[in-house]
């Protein structure tokens, strides 16, 4: 079973072994504020409820895996920080959970179980070394090294939105300043949008439509946000020499507008070798990719032991 808790939405799912979501159901997070008990419970039932209506016995389940949006050690099962749901510090899920369900689980973050997913059964199906990354309210990253998840030593490798672009710039929630984030998060973006199309309060279903317009202004926007994504991969190109970079998120909707110049951005900036062998894909496993790499963490897990 796999679980992606998100800032609004939760997905849970039941995966078979070839990847595929037999069952599903969605909770709201918000529904539960700031009380974290209220919420794990409201995990755990759902969890119960699946299986019911599934017609499933818990000794059927090989693992739960659990995505969530932060700071997690995925060794001793601890969630140390959420940014974006209140209340969690240093909160040991995996040993709640497993004495509430009899079921082994397992933790991670949510960008790391993207990738992972993307890796077994979406866009980066046999390539032994790849980068993912997901495009929205914050640029989060996970990395696939020698057919391994690489975690680094504190499990935080994969940070690529707190790459810095500039040596100055704006400052960013994580501290710094310059970050690529501040350049290609959503929240930016729009602001960015509000100033070229002086409209305010602008969203992504107004940019879509201006897209299907023929007007300088859509493709100079398009233009500089790829400009800075791609700047952004080069460094990500020349230090790693990645096969491929998968890109996923809402702005990768946009894929048609922004893949063609990141590519020349990269051939045009990276080192000749990197930017001659990596390729740049549109993930596509989208909102399903968080549970179906719930089955690709508890399969590596439970194999490895």
């Amino acid at each position: 079973m796999g679980i992606d808790v998100g800032g609004t939405n939760i997905k849970f799912g039941l995966v078979n072994s070839q990847g595929k979501i037999v069952k599903q159901r969605h909770l709201r997070t918000r529904k539960y504020g700031r009380d974290k008990a209220k919420l794990i419970k409201g995990l755990i039932e759902s969890v119960r409820l699946l299986l019911r209506q599934s017609k499933i016995k818990h000794a059927k389940v090989s693992g739960i895996g659990i995505g969530l949006p932060g700071l997690i050690d995925p060794i001793k099962g601890i969630v140390h920080f959420l940014p974006n749901i209140p209340g969690w510090r240093n909160v040991p899920l995996k040993k709640i959970f497993e004495k509430e369900l009899h079921i082994k689980t397992f933790l991670e973050n949510d960008v790391k179980l993207i990738t992972l997913a993307e890796w077994k059964f979406g866009a980066g199906q046999g390539v032994k070394n790849l980068v993912c990354i997901t495009l929205g309210t914050g640029v989060g990253s996970g990395l696939i090294l020698n057919n391994r998840l690489y975690r680094g030593e504190r499990f935080v490798a994969g940070e690529i939105g707190h790459i810095p672009l500039n040596e100055k710039g704006p400052n960013c929630g994580c501290g710094g300043y310059g970050c690529f984030e501040r350049y290609v998060g959503n929240r930016y973006i729009l602001k960015k949008a509000e100033k070229i199309f002086r409209k305010p309060h602008i969203d992504f279903p107004d940019i879509r439509r201006l897209s299907k317009k023929r007007d300088k202004r859509i493709s100079l926007f398009w233009k500089e946000m790829a400009t800075h994504i791609g700047n952004g991969l080069v460094g990500v190109v020349n230090l790693l020499n990645p096969a491929l970079i998968i890109i996923g998120g809402g702005v990768s909707n946009n894929h048609r507008f922004l893949f063609p110049t990141i590519r020349k951005v990269i051939r045009r900036r990276a080192m000749p070798v990197q930017a001659s062998m990596v390729k740049i894909v549109r993930a596509k496993l989208g909102d399903k990719a968080g549970i179906i790499g719930a089955n690709v963490l508890i399969h590596h897990a439970t194999q490895s032991k």
